[in-house]
């Protein structure tokens, strides 16, 4: 049987999966979840990718592991380390071997967002990333959904129920690693295994035209599409189940 591995995105803890979990099993499928150590400013990518097989040093299952937005970064690092049936990239950063996200960024971005991020990247020979659609959601940058409310519900939040959008509020947790955005990915290739791309098609934070485009250019696959926002184990729970448990 099947072990669905779940990896949280940023601000957020295993607390997330809540919903998920439990369509899931309903579904007949086991899942696990984790919480990642988001809270202290020196975790870097491989400290989160520990965290991760940690739980899984035990199970002989075969694991498919879902990374949610910025767990993205962590997921390959994971299968690096261990065999992974499939990788999925829920609403995902995809690592670009030697950069990190803010370089990928860097032809799409104002020099002021870059010191907003304390930033500052040398001109890169990675050119041919100038034409891909923009990832980030600048209007976020500086923003913390854990702060402000309205932040929290106009971009994360603002299509699950209202209940849900409170609970996942009084939830999120304070994010001080900046690793998923200024650490180099150091893997020279993403791993050798099973792809899939899962977009919110209403996603406020990650643009879709990108995960799109990312999905096929560099995972060599076509995307899933899910109409919702950009946390769809909230909003969407059993659909995202249905499309899960069907690439088993």
């Amino acid at each position: 049987m099947s072990l669905f591995c779940l990896v949280h995105g940023a601000c957020l803890g295993a607390w997330g999966w809540k919903y998920l979990i439990d369509e899931l099993e309903a579904r007949g499928s086991q899942a696990i979840a984790m919480d990642l150590p988001i809270e202290n400013p020196e975790t870097n990518l491989s400290a989160f990718a520990q965290a991760v097989l940690d739980p899984l040093q035990e199970s002989e299952e075969d694991i498919v592991l879902v990374g949610h937005s910025m767990a993205g970064t962590v997921i390959p690092i994971v299968a690096s380390q261990r065999p992974i049936r499939r990788l999925v990239f829920l609403s995902a950063l995809i690592p670009y071997p030697g950069m990190s996200t803010l370089e990928q960024c860097e032809f799409q971005a104002t020099s002021n967002l870059f010191k907003a991020e304390e930033y500052n990247p040398v001109k890169s020979k990675f050119e041919h990333l100038r034409y891909e659609p923009h990832m980030l959601n600048s209007a976020l940058r500086g923003k913390d959904p854990v702060q402000d409310r309205a932040i929290a519900m106009e971009f994360h939040f603002h299509d699950c129920q209202p209940d849900i959008a409170d609970w996942a509020i009084s939830n999120l947790r304070t994010h001080r690693s900046p690793a998923h955005l200024t650490e180099v990915f150091t893997l020279q290739t993403l791993p050798d295994v099973e792809y899939s791309y899962i977009v919110s098609s209403e996603d406020r934070i990650l643009y879709p035209a990108w995960s799109r485009y990312a999905a096929r250019k560099r995972l060599g696959i076509d995307p899933i599409e899910i109409t919702g926002g950009h946390y769809l184990q909230l909003s969407r729970p059993a659909q995202l189940a249905d499309v899960l448990v069907n690439m088993l």
